[in-house]
């Protein structure tokens, strides 16, 4: 994004954004800060739901932010206001500089160091994340019916819904601190949704009744999938989920839903990331160049994608961002880590203030072929999950245990829909026992993985 953003829908434009962020500089330390950073935002959005293709709810946002750190030596402070006046400006950097002085002294406090962060032509790099979608209310409800419709018109056992909704939602930045650094871009996220309900009679009055939902979310509005697809897509999987059962408990190997296995990949980089670590509280501490995947696998971390739902030039903190390899042939070769994280472990920040950014899990034995279809035949006999619940993940330990729904396989088929069992192991042996990765890749939020078939889990059932 470049030049004014008033005609994109926004309130502010880069220039006063740019100015803001100056001035707030300037006042922290002229108040004696001795370093400080700061960042301003704004954000709009539409969100429109229906219901039976009755209109829900309409929601409007529109809401700014200015955010102030304040260092006096190894004291930090922060404080916040949405008011961008220069009276609001100074009381808000008086705030911060208060809570600095009452704060104690953290040898790890402190801006990025200089060479660690982004010059003016690696955080000026344009990555194509900004596309504006000029949607008004009506414009959307009838997205969201047209998804809710389809979904209908699947079949007559779709006798329900959650709702349809549809989304269009854009910010944009501008960051700075005292060292120098200087950077900010505008961004979108736009999506559609929906949720039908199936209902199938078993006879003496009772009914079956399973609910599933699908999404598309992109940042350009043209590259969503069609609503029409949306629904069908939302409706074929309720569908499937009727004459579920329950199977006995065993232990077999598991395929987890392209979907699922980004989550997955979402526990491996919470452990990785540098505030569990010097918490202590991850299942994988001191593991760099030591094997945590199969050695088949690799983690590759680009977050220059061009147009990438986790792509930025720079970090939270303005750490220049780079393309690496996370995990070599099941090998660990970094962690993901603050400038703070970093201190606390005697390392240096990898440009990680904010997360991780668009991570791919790629396994080298992945043929183009091995779809769905490919991954039930490798999974032969066991179960195939498509829905996790509950939270039961120890980070520290690495336990897991989540309730599960999905379908039974055998012969590399799926035989009927399971429901009300729970999956069961360890993270650390469940991350060595991946023994395929399939090529149906799926894109959630800034990670991308096929369906995962693990070797063998606990499934608790009738």
């Amino acid at each position: 994004m470049s030049g004014s953003t008033t005609s994109q829908g926004f309130a502010f434009d880069r220039a006063q954004f740019q100015q803001i962020i100056d001035d707030t500089l300037a006042i922290a330390k002229a108040q004696g800060a001795s370093d400080a950073a700061a960042e301003v935002s704004e954000g709009a959005g539409l969100s429109v739901s229906v219901r039976k293709g009755e209109l829900e709810n309409v929601e409007r946002n529109r809401d700014k932010s200015l955010g102030v750190t304040v260092y006096l030596g190894q004291r930090r402070g922060n404080a916040s206001t949405s008011d961008f006046s220069r009276g609001a400006i100074e009381q808000t950097v008086r705030a911060a500089y208060d809570i600095a002085r009452f704060t104690a002294e953290d040898p790890a406090a402190g801006l990025p160091d200089p060479e660690d962060l982004a010059t003016p032509d690696v955080a000026g790099i344009d990555l194509d994340l900004f596309h504006p979608w000029a949607l008004d209310a009506d414009g959307a409800a009838a997205l969201a019916r047209r998804c809710e419709d389809a979904a209908f018109a699947t079949s007559r056992l779709i006798t329900n819904s959650e709702g349809g909704g549809t989304s269009a939602q854009q910010s944009h930045f501008w960051a700075g601190n005292s060292r120098g650094f200087r950077g900010g871009y505008a961004s979108s996220r736009h999506s559609i949704s929906v949720a039908p309900i199936a209902t199938l009679r078993t006879g003496r009055g009772q009914q079956d009744m399973q609910r599933d939902a699908w999404y598309s979310s992109e940042r350009d509005p043209m590259a969503l999938a069609s609503p029409e697809a949306v629904g069908r897509y939302a409706a074929e999987r309720a569908l499937s989920r009727l004459k579920g059962r329950k199977v006995p408990t065993c232990e077999v190997p598991v395929l987890f839903e392209n979907t699922l296995a980004a989550g997955l990949l979402g526990s491996l980089v919470g452990a990785l990331s540098g505030g569990a670590l010097y918490r202590r509280a991850s299942f994988l501490l001191d593991c760099i160049g030591t094997p945590v995947l199969a050695d088949h696998l690799d983690i590759d971390e680009d977050p220059l994608v061009r147009c990438g739902k986790a792509s930025t030039p720079f970090d939270d903190e303005g750490v220049r961002t780079r393309s690496r390899r996370v995990v070599d042939g099941g090998v660990v070769q970094g962690y993901f880590l603050s400038s703070y994280s970093a201190r606390k472990l005697g390392l240096k920040t990898t440009g990680h203030a904010g997360g991780s950014q668009n991570l791919k899990l790629t396994s080298r034995l992945t043929r183009p072929g091995d779809h769905l279809d490919e991954m039930l035949r490798k999974l032969g006999r066991g179960l195939f999950v498509t829905e996790l619940m509950g939270q039961g993940v120890n980070a520290v330990t690495g336990d897991y245990s989540r309730g599960a729904a999905g379908y039974w396989v055998d012969g590399g088929r799926i035989v009927h829909p399971v429901h009300e069992v729970t999956i069961a192991g360890n993270l650390k042996q469940m991350l060595r026992g991946i023994v395929a990765l399939g090529a149906d890749t799926y894109v959630s939020g800034g990670r991308t993985v096929g369906s995962m078939l693990v070797d063998r889990l606990k499934v608790a059932g009738s």
